[in-house]
């Protein structure tokens, strides 16, 4: 069930309704309620196993945790691993077996072998499989540590790991800051909820508006790129990255207002991701949640590990101090982003479009940092200027475009295919010509695209200064109806759905 859908909306009115009409110690067990009435809404209702699963292996493991002394390292070392064992065993299962299968075919087709070693298995992955994990996990290695206290009540853990707005696609919670307050009595709160509901209906604007009109076009390049080079790969790619950030944004707006309008607040995921001037920019700007959880419980345990620490003191050694850090460091991050890679899905696309590429990038970006500052010192160049900041978002936008493409194409074949047609064939006359409205959109379509665009735009550049529902809101009674009414017609209007319309799948909703 579609969190765009009349229906869900439906569902969620009257869960709304209800949560705020029973008494307030009860309202956990109705939002648990609801998010397992809508995972088995949303799909074959057997998956429901598979985070009541995941669950109990985390419940049973952090009880065992808390019954177990300091003094028995040995044995919590142990119940950890079982614990987060349990769960990324059944994460790989579901999601990278085959990567596991077609990576060893790949490796048997460079030796002659032309048929499959081992057959695919194909296997019903359940919604919102690798944040629900990811949450958990950090939840168990939390407790491990004794920075959370463990959750004695099943049921209570159950909501966390299966709260249904996160489930679909984040964001990634972590227990220790945001997971009492499910259980929270929240008052009914006007303000409170009626700016979540203004969140709701800006994030169906995103997706409904910009990302499924956008992604008319882009399906049309990608699904025959082989009839459009040049140009039309470089429109259809700047427009796949917008409809990747409103599909996934809009997507967080609509989660994190309903939320709001619950009384539960949860972590940004997005902050302005294209106004990042480098790669480590962005990616602190985009899906922050997923970045945050990397380096707490990836990155920097890599780095305590004995292998790197006796790494970087041969390299400090050979290098020196300061290249030599840089280097390990470098090395740790490529665990990192092979993590991120890998996470994203299991198919080399993803490893390389979401992770590898981006390793590149930001060891390029350290090691060119210094030679361009004295470059810029030379040629006296004001490295803050306004100018050089837009250069280097442009760039950083032109980069985060090419590993979209290797995201969004079928393969990682095709991705090289079209990459060389997108710089081997010079059409820029297909901007004006007229040949972009034989994409799927016809003008009107393009012109509320555009429209749609330069409002984000705009909308972008006010959230840089501080909250744009708080500017609204200190604005007279009838300016602040007329926006937000204007909003919500905007969506009625111009947004993609109707009879004989499906809308879309969130694309992070995969993952």
């Amino acid at each position: 069930m579609s969190i765009t859908s009349f229906y869900f909306l439906c569902f969620f009115a009257g869960m709304f309704i209800l949560y705020y009409l029973i008494p307030g110690k009860f309202r956990w067990m109705l939002l648990l309620a609801c998010s397992a009435a809508y995972y088995l809404m949303s799909g074959n209702g057997v998956l429901i196993l598979y985070p009541i699963a995941s669950v109990t292996a985390c419940y049973v493991g952090t009880r065992l945790l808390a019954g177990t002394p300091a003094e028995a390292a040995g044995r919590r070392k142990l119940v950890l691993g079982l614990t987060v064992l349990a769960n990324i065993g059944i994460l790989a299962v579901l999601k990278y077996v085959n990567f596991g299968i077609y990576t060893i075919d790949g490796i048997a087709g460079l030796f002659g072998s032309r048929e499959p070693l081992i057959e695919s298995v194909d296997f019903l992955v359940p919604l919102g499989v690798s944040f629900y994990t990811f949450s958990l996990l950090g939840y168990v290695i939390d407790v491990y540590y004794g920075i959370a206290e463990p959750q004695c009540n099943y049921l209570k853990l159950m909501l966390y790991g299966m709260y249904f707005p996160t489930i679909i696609s984040g964001p990634i919670l972590k227990y220790r800051e945001h997971g009492e307050q499910f259980f929270a009595a929240h008052a009914f709160d006007y303000r409170r909820v009626t700016r979540g509901l203004q969140r709701m209906v800006w994030g169906f604007f995103k997706k409904l508006v910009i990302a499924e009109r956008l992604g008319t076009l882009v399906d049309t390049v990608y699904g025959g790129y082989a009839d459009y080079p040049g140009a039309f790969i470089w429109v259809a790619t700047a427009c796949y990255a917008f409809q990747l950030y409103t599909d996934f944004s809009g997507c967080m707006d609509i989660v994190l207002g309903m939320s709001e309008s619950l009384g539960i607040i949860l972590p940004e995921n997005f902050q302005t991701p294209f106004f990042a001037k480098s790669i480590s920019e962005y990616w602190r700007r985009w899906h922050i949640t997923l970045g945050v959880w990397m380096k707490e419980y990836v990155f920097y345990p890599v780095l305590r590990t004995r292998f790197f620490t006796n790494l970087n003191q041969r390299w400090r050694q050979k290098f020196g101090k300061k290249r030599g850090k840089q280097y390990a460091t470098f090395a740790a991050m490529f665990i990192l982003w092979l993590t991120v890679g890998v996470w994203h899905g299991g198919d080399w696309k993803f490893v390389i479009g979401s992770g590898l590429l981006h390793w590149f990038y930001i060891v390029m970006e350290e090691l060119l940092e210094a030679p361009c500052a004295r470059f810029m010192e030379r040629c006296r160049i004001d490295a803050k200027g306004r100018l050089v900041s837009v250069v280097r978002m442009v760039r950083t936008f032109i980069l985060v475009c090419i590993g979209d493409l290797f995201f969004r194409a079928a393969s990682v074949g095709d991705a090289f295919a079209m990459l060389g047609r997108a710089v081997s064939v010079w059409n820029p006359s297909v901007l004006w010509n007229g040949s972009l409205l034989q994409l799927g959109l016809d003008g009107i379509e393009i012109t509320i695209a555009a429209a749609a665009l330069m409002l984000l735009w705009g909308v972008s550049l006010l959230q840089r200064r501080g909250s744009v529902r708080d500017r609204i809101a200190v604005l007279p009674l009838p300016v602040r109806w007329m926006i937000w009414y204007a909003l919500l017609f905007a969506v009625i209007l111009f947004g993609c759905y109707g009879p004989g319309y499906s809308a879309g799948e969130f694309i992070y909703q995969g993952f």
